[in-house]
This record gives C-alpha cells, structure tokens and sequence, in this order.
C-alpha cells in the first residue's frame, strides 16, 4: 500500500551486515506504554543512539520517563548517551521497559513524542534505536556523533501497535508501523490528517484558532517560494503536525524540526493565545525555517554535525528572506542584527563548527550560521537562494554538503577570499568576539545588512 507521503522509508531485505542488531515492540494499552526490546548479541552496554539532551533541563529524559522491568540491566547516563547497563556480564538478551512518552522540547534533536487532544501521541521512531558497546569505557568514550558510533549500520527493527486500533504513519492508517532506522513519527490515537491542495496536517484542537489559521495560510506559499528560488522539493505533499504545549508559561515557546515528507512544530505559551504581531512573526519565522530544511537538509544534508551552520545558518537566512517577501513591513536588518548579537558570545567559548559538543551553545549554528550565509549570499550578488540553489544542484548525486563542498560553491560564486575568515570563526575560540566578528563582517561586505542596534521583534 503506497503511503500518502509517496515515502519508501520501510527498507527491503537487508544484507547479512546489516540484519537488525534488536528488534523492540512499542505497544500502547490504554494509558500504559512498553518497549519489549530482543538484543542479537551479548553486550554489557547497549545505548540508545538518540539520547541528545532537552533544550531546558538539559538532563537525561529517559532517566525519568522511561523504567526497566526485567531484573539485570539499569538505565544509566554515560558519556553522552543514555545506556542500558548490565547487573553482572551482559545485558540480558530479553528487555521490557515501560514508559512515559516525554513530550519536552529536545533543541538539538527531534522531539521523542508530541502530544494532541482527545489522548493522540506522536512517537518518534529513532528514539529506539540501540547499539551494543564492548564496555563501559567504550561507551563513555563514543562520539557524541550517534551515526559514528562502532555498529551503528546495523539497525534497530522497531514495530508500534496500539492495543485500541490502528496507528497513523506516513498519512495512512495501518495495524502495525513497521521501520528500520527510518526517523519519523507514528501517530496513536483518534486524531485524523486533514488533506488541502497544498498539505496534509494534523493540527492539535487546542492550538489557539487563529494560529491555525495562520500556520495553513503561511505554508504553502513559502513552499511556493522556495520551489522558484531552490528547484523541485525532494518531496511530494508535505505532512504539518502542530501539537499544543499549553498556556502555562508566560510568553511564546515555538519548537520544530523536519522528518522526511513531514514538518513537526510544538506551539505553546500564554501570549500565544490572542492575536499578535510579535507572535505571528515567529510563527512565520518557524514555518519558513522549517520548510527550508526540506531542501537544506533533505535534499542535501550535513555530513556530520560540526557542519550545522550549513543547513541551520542558511535555513535562518532563507527564512528570514521569506518572512520579508510575505511582509514588507518585516524588519529583517533588525533580526539579523539580534543574530550578530547572539552570535557573539558563542564565539567567546569556542568555534561555531564544535557548538554541538557544548550544551547550551547549539544556537551558534542558526545566529553565527546566518551571518556566514549572509557572506554567502554576498557573494552570488545578494541572491542566497542562488547560492544554495547551486549547493543543492551540485551535491544530489550524494545528498551530502560536506564542507569542503560550501566552501568550493563559495569559491565559485567569486568568495573564495573569506574562506579562511570563515575557517576562522569555525575552528577558533576568540577573547574578543564581537570585534572579530565585526571584522569578519567588515570583510564580508556585508556591514549594510543589519540596523545600527538589535531590536526584539
């Protein structure tokens, strides 16, 4: 049955190299959630590959939401991965955890569940991926890289039911979702995709009225947009789920991230509830950066995370262009002067390309990000979506932009003389950030882009 999406994500049969390393049952019964986990092989340490760090707590999710029934094994944080640990030897072959799908947001990573009314969670399937390590040390050791992880080739094969029906996956309703190392969302519960011309959403009931109205208004002509500027989109219609965080909390808080075919955002905070400029501007600024990631970041893809500020940096930029050709009145030099400004003290405790090993620094790949696809979009005559439209063009054979790749479409596009200023900021940590930005800036050409003071908008 061909998938509304048009997504073959469920893979054939795999090669004895890389036959699954553990399959795991995900069953919801009721308001009680398991993982029944089989490991194929002995190993002391198995850890979850997706154990990236929730953006407030920054501490173990799976430490609080998720317990181990089977006698003989522990969860346990080592190094930066959330393990299963054995008593004596080896893990038993034989695992049941129960759980709580955690529903925070995950800043650096995809959110592990979302939640709807009515009862409806999204899960996200990579959160059970496992790989076995040969020991404690080799654990603590491992690179914060998951995909670099020894075994990491091997997948996890992972099947989700729901005790009261089916589940949703990739727009269909089906008994059983059935994946191998396939990141996307499996929805439980009644929630039901409602199917435009331009999109299939699932929308959270709760999520204000006029915020749904504006997300759906807004979409589809940056999809429009972004199909002139970047080429065809390496998807057919795109599938929105907008989940509701509530009204709690002071303030605006707007989560998002893209899967395959898919676009994921988390809305939440009391100003959210009434109309209003400020917030209509982040809801366009999340659906525009978000969308952008369907080509700078599924068409073509970092190749390890040091190279976030390709994809981040110029999904900001993208974004921050849409948003000004949706309202003229958008003041874009004032938010690319909050980007500098935020972009300066992430300079002072290290390169943007290491932010990624820093916890509270994975905003210097959008802020510092933008400010190197500013130079970018210099360099192809003040027309950024030309740069990565040549990007994107130049890499589809692999659908990887390593770095060494922007620099070359740099280099064609006539900057090849920032590329060791960039290489700069990447690599360095500077004791005077905001002068050496300053001065990257300067050299860029690129002073006239932002407002003379920072201003929140």
């Amino acid at each position: 049955m061909l998938p509304l999406l048009a997504l073959a994500l469920v893979a054939a049969s795999a090669p004895p190299e890389r036959a699954p390393v553990a399959d795991v049952a995900v069953v919801r019964d009721g308001n009680r959630w398991s993982a029944a986990l089989e490991l194929k092989q002995d190993a002391p340490v198995w850890v979850f590959a997706k154990s990236v760090l929730p953006r407030e707590s920054k501490q173990s999710w799976r430490l609080r939401t998720v317990r181990v029934e089977t006698p003989g094994a522990t969860l346990q944080r080592i190094g930066d991965y959330d393990a299963l640990v054995a008593a004596r030897g080896n893990v038993p072959r034989e695992v049941r955890l129960s759980f709580v799908p955690f529903t925070e947001d995950i800043e650096a990573g995809y959110d592990a569940a979302l939640a709807f009314s009515g009862g409806a969670v999204a899960l996200y399937t990579s959160q059970f991926k496992l790989v076995p390590m040969p020991s404690r040390s080799a654990a603590i050791e491992a690179s914060p890289e998951s995909e670099k992880l020894p075994g990491a080739e091997r997948p996890t094969h992972i099947e989700f039911r729901d005790r009261a029906g089916d589940v949703l996956f990739l727009g269909q309703r089906t008994d059983a979702a059935v994946v191998d190392d396939a990141d996307a969302y499996v929805l439980f519960g009644n929630a039901r995709p409602q199917e435009s011309e331009a999109l299939v959403t699932v929308i959270d009931d709760r999520l204000p009225t006029w915020l749904q109205a504006f997300v759906l208004e807004q979409l589809p002509p940056v999809l429009a947009r972004y199909r002139q500027q970047l080429g065809p989109a390496p998807i057919g219609k795109p599938m929105v789920m907008v989940s509701w965080g509530g009204a709690e909390k002071d303030g605006v808080s707007f989560g998002g991230s893209v899967l395959p075919g898919t676009v994921v955002m988390t809305i939440g905070g009391k100003q959210t509830l009434n109309p209003e400029r400020a917030v209509g501007n982040y809801a366009r600024w999340l659906v525009s950066h978000e969308a952008a990631h369907f080509w700078l970041g599924q068409a073509v893809r970092y190749e390890t995370p040091a190279d976030s500020w390709i994809t981040e940096g110029g999904a900001e930029l993208l974004a921050f262009r849409a948003m000004a050709a949706a309202d003229p009145t958008y003041e874009v030099k004032k938010r690319l002067s909050r980007a500098r400004a935020e972009c300066v003290p992430f300079l002072r405790n290290g390169g943007v390309a290491s932010a990624y090993a820093r916890p509270d620094d994975f905003r210097a790949y959008y802020a510092c990000g933008a400010i190197i696809a500013l130079a970018a979009e210099q360099a192809a005559g003040g027309d950024f979506g030309r740069f990565v439209r040549a990007l994107i063009d130049g890499n589809r054979s692999d659908g990887v932009v390593t770095r060494a790749d922007w620099f070359a479409e740099l280099g064609r596009q006539g900057g090849g003389k920032l590329r060791g200023d960039i290489a700069v900021l990447l690599d360095r940590r500077h004791a005077k950030p905001e002068a050496a930005l300053d001065a990257f800036i300067a050299r860029a050409g690129i002073a006239g882009a932002f407002a003379a003071e920072p201003t929140a908008q």
